[in-house]
């Protein structure tokens, strides 16, 4: 698929070679997404990876990157592959998100190892206003099942966008109960868009298209693997406000997910269980160590998260009364009062501050009054 710049009904865009290096970017081998970042960093994009006939005395000098890891990059049979994926792509009618552009998901983009390329398929907003992750065991009791159905139920009145991984057990029970809801729903898969695990769920994953989506970083073809799944678990925490573990044993997907979202400064939610049930061990030592917050219901959540329904709030005048204000300060302050909720990320930019001083001048404010925090990294004015 080269770019052919010219004119006539077989002519390619310049888009799709671009897709290419980025396609390609994501299959190199062993190279994983934060040494991806430091590549297009050094490189100054993503095309010169795969152009620079020099590449070599570049690749020489990124943090990271060994011998190994330059054959990788080298491999003349990279561009072709994603050439292919590209192909499959367009055929099925998936979309793909680059960390660079601006319709790759604002939360996911907030953690360091995120993907650098997501595949989806269906109509889910990756950025829905809420997003609530719920995870658990895959052999859960049945007042397990009942608490993840009443869980979702309980959000509803929230609208939140309800976030698994399609497994068996308490995955698929989120899932459907959101179907039946009406709430969108994303199964994040630890495989490619080409294939469906476990098939049971294939019913279920048509069903989610309308108003959800299959999200995955791996393109078609890709083998099963249990390193899979780890990875796919930091998908399930990055997309979301908050991570709801509903029943686990002592070890587990579910608890990774868990240490995953605490990672990412997200809160964690645990159902507490009997001391002697080994499928509330997970859920009962979390709260125990202080990595999740204990919940009962739906509402607990919704009250953590400052969800529920309130008095409309006057329009804010501490800011504009608060007349110490330091200009980095103010200029923090001006960007919140145009845009409302913006994320640490935003403010940084918007207003020109480094994310060192700016997380600094922030906790001050909220301090003083002036703005508070909210999940996610993400701050609004009081």
């Amino acid at each position: 698929m080269r770019v052919n710049v010219g004119k006539g009904p077989y002519a390619h865009r310049v888009e799709d070679q671009q897709w290419i290096y980025r396609i390609a970017l994501s299959m190199l081998k062993g190279i994983g997404p934060v040494n991806a970042r430091n590549l297009v960093a050094y490189c100054g994009g993503v095309e010169p990876i795969f152009t620079d006939r020099k590449l070599k005395n570049t690749l020489e000098k990124v943090p990271g990157i060994g011998p190994k890891l330059i054959a990788s990059i080298t491999d003349k049979k990279v561009l072709p592959a994603a050439e292919k994926e590209l192909a499959y792509v367009r055929k099925h009618g998936l979309r793909m998100r680059f960390y660079l552009d601006g319709d790759f998901p604002h939360r996911l983009k907030q953690a360091e190892d995120a993907p650098v390329l997501l595949f989806t398929k269906g109509n889910a907003d990756l950025d829905a206003l809420r997003m609530v992750s719920i995870v658990g065991t895959r052999t859960p009791t049945d007042e397990g099942k009942r608490l993840c159905v009443e869980l979702v139920e309980g959000l509803r009145s929230s609208g939140a966008t309800i976030v698994s991984g399609l497994a068996y057990g308490v995955d698929i029970v989120a899932h459907r109960t959101a179907l039946k809801q009406g709430l969108p729903t994303i199964a994040c898969v630890a495989h490619g868009l080409d294939k469906l695990y476990p098939g049971e769920h294939a019913a279920t994953a048509k069903d989610m298209l309308e108003h959800g989506a299959l999200v995955s970083e791996l393109p078609s073809g890709s083998p099963f693997a249990p390193g899979n799944f780890p990875a796919r678990n930091r998908i399930i925490a990055g997309l979301a406000d908050c991570t709801v573990v509903v029943e686990s044993g002592p070890k587990g997907g579910s608890l990774i997910t868990a240490d995953i979202a605490n990672s990412y400064d997200r809160e964690v939610f645990a159902y507490p269980g009997r001391p002697t049930d080994p499928r509330s061990e997970g859920c009962n030592k979390l709260i125990q160590q202080n990595k999740a917050m204990l919940v009962t219901s739906a509402a607990d959540v919704i009250t953590f998260m400052e969800w529920a329904p309130t008095t409309r709030r006057k329009a804010p005048v501490q800011a504009a009364l608060f007349t110490e204000l330091q200009p980095e300060e103010q200029a923090l302050v001006d960007v919140l009062r145009k845009k409302g909720k913006v994320d640490i990320d935003t403010l940084c930019v918007e207003s020109r501050i480094p994310q060192g001083k700016a997380a600094g001048l922030l906790l001050n404010l909220e301090f003083n009054g002036v703005v508070r925090a909210l999940p996610g990294k993400v701050y609004a004015l009081n």
